[in-house]
């Protein structure tokens, strides 16, 4: 696998990971998750853990390069261009 693969990968899983764990727009699952279970379960922390849902984000987006590489690095590329553009905005807001 290319390293530049490897680096589109790897910030596509990551803004995937931060869409699902922080971003406001996936809230209202966050908070569907949060009214069904009890505080303190497994199943809430997990959307609240970035090392745990980031493993499963990985599975799909490592698969989908298996079969589908062309296609994913594409979608890849948009999560990615996205994530430098956070970082970036998150390193000059400081």
């Amino acid at each position: 696998m290319p390293v530049a693969h490897v680096v589109i990968l790897s910030l596509f899983v990551y803004r995937l990971t931060r869409l699902i764990v922080i971003d406001e727009i996936f809230s209202p699952v966050r908070d569907l998750v949060w009214e069904k279970t009890k505080p303190g379960s497994q199943i809430a922390y997990f959307f609240t853990c970035s090392w745990c849902v980031s493993l499963w984000v990985a599975l799909p987006v490592v698969f989908s390069y298996a079969f589908f590489p062309s296609m994913t690095i594409l979608v890849g590329c948009i999560f990615t261009l996205s994530a430098i553009a956070g970082l970036i905005t998150a390193r000059l807001d400081q």
